[in-house]
């Protein structure tokens, strides 16, 4: 049965932290599974999440840190005292921890280090800090099974017991030279049926995916996700295997991206959550409103500059937001599609193409739209010149709305600019403006004003 977390649990656990029965503390969370817990504490207060965390062994409360919201965890661990945290990594694997010490200033990195009782671990992790952010690198994990070609399959079977003993999961089984350098893997099939006195040499598969240490991170996940891989390992630029990402790592990045790319495509230009402060929600909301203020100016501007039109046909001013709200739709449609398939790596050919099917595709939808609407004004207003200028109108605005829509992520992606930005208010704003403009423009020419 999954754990629930209830009014009454929480109201418990309260009573229990207050009269200090670490007992009853302990019997609550006996059989929880860390991610429960990490639920918990994000449910408490922060004074009895230190409590908790300060009282249950750090073998869970490693795995309990790694769960929690990111906030909640850079305020625990500034109630941690620098040993109290080297416990904390000590039991977590190498990723993890460069993770947890890479949140930390410089100064508690090195104290926290220097209290780490496995020098391995704390070598491992400065190695890890010093590779840039976003690359395979500081996404990689150190501990990994590898074995030599030289060995015999008897002396391999002993030698991964004693690896394996320090890896959480053995997706696979690596085989390197003398000088370190990745030249195959190991099927576990074959090492169990081969003859123990056997060399690696003979019975390992020289075909192995990995990809280099400065490797962008969403490029690794890209790759792991086309060849379907549970863990890849990551090389030098000698090839000379030094670590491994897993499918567990790849799945928090992805998270991690969706959750950037959404709130860029809600016009949020910062990483922020519901509990942060009213300045930070402010700074990040901020910009992007100004964009559509700035948007809505520019379409007054435009308004008034037909005031002619409008006073000869009143009807085009009620048709106003539906053309501007056809615009953006589309606008953010087509964006949405484009960046998506370039995330996914879906997106082939040239941009003309692209533009040239989104051009197709767009007139199609917009003759159909359009069709609907002439003889819905037709109907309404008994004028086919007004009807022909709305309808003809809504066509070429959802033409160029498509259009915008798919060579604004195009063009960003090209430039290195992460295309996510794209959608959202920066083409419902701009495609708005043109829309509006064409609208009134085309109106102008049919009716004759």
């Amino acid at each position: 049965m999954a754990f629930e977390i209830t009014d009454e649990f929480i109201e418990q656990l309260s009573d229990v932290i207050s009269s200090n029965d670490d007992k009853v503390i302990y019997s609550l969370f006996k059989d929880v599974h860390y991610a429960d817990i990490a639920e918990v504490l994000d449910e408490v207060n922060f004074d009895e999440a230190i409590y908790i965390i300060k009282l249950l062994d750090s073998e869970k409360t490693s795995e309990i840190l790694m769960e929690l919201d990111e906030d909640i965890r850079e305020k625990i661990l500034e109630n941690l005292s620098a040993k109290e945290i080297a416990e904390e990594v000590g039991e977590m694997d190498s990723d993890d921890a460069a993770d947890i010490i890479g949140e930390l200033s410089e100064e508690r990195q090195k104290r926290v280090i220097s209290e780490l009782d496995d020098h391995e671990l704390a070598a491992d992790i400065k190695e890890l800090l010093s590779y840039e952010e976003e690359t395979a690198g500081a996404l990689m994990a150190k501990e990994l099974v590898k074995v030599y070609e030289t060995w015999t399959v008897a002396g391999c079977m002993r030698r991964i017991r004693g690896q394996a003993k320090d890896v959480t999961r053995v997706h696979s089984i690596y085989v390197v030279d003398k000088e370190e350098k990745l030249i195959g893997r190991l099927s576990l099939k074959d090492l169990i049926i081969a003859k123990s006195d056997q060399k690696i040499s003979e019975i390992y598969i020289d075909q192995v995916d990995a990809v280099n240490v400065n490797e962008d991170d969403e490029e690794v996940a890209r790759i792991m996700a086309k060849y379907d891989l549970e863990a890849i390992p990551v090389v030098d630029n000698n090839n000379v295997l030094l670590g491994r990402i897993t499918i567990d790592d790849i799945v928090d990045l992805l998270k991690e991206e969706a959750d950037k790319d959404y709130q860029m495509a809600a016009g949020l230009t910062q990483d922020v959550d519901s509990d942060d402060s009213i300045f930070e929600l402010t700074r990040a909301r901020l910009p992007w409103l100004f964009l559509g203020l700035l948007g809505g100016i520019g379409a007054f501007l435009i308004m008034e500059g037909f005031h002619g039109v409008f006073a000869k046909y009143a009807a085009l001013f009620f048709f106003t937001p539906l053309i501007a709200a056809m615009a953006g739709n589309v606008g953010v449609q087509s964006s949405a599609i484009i960046v998506q398939g370039l995330a996914n790596d879906d997106v082939k050919g040239s941009i003309n193409s692209r533009l040239f099917k989104e051009m197709l595709l767009a007139a199609l939808n917009g003759f159909i739209l359009a069709l609907i609407l002439f003889f819905f004004v037709w109907a309404y207003q008994g004028k086919i010149d007004l009807a022909l200028a709305i309808s003809v109108s809504l066509v070429i605005v959802i033409i160029v709305a498509g259009l915008i829509g798919t060579f604004v992520p195009l063009f960003l992606n090209k430039r290195g600019i992460d295309p996510a930005i794209a959608t959202g208010p920066f083409i419902t704003t701009s495609n708005d403006i043109f829309g509006i403009l064409i609208y009134f423009m085309i109106a102008k020419v049919i009716l004759g004003i």
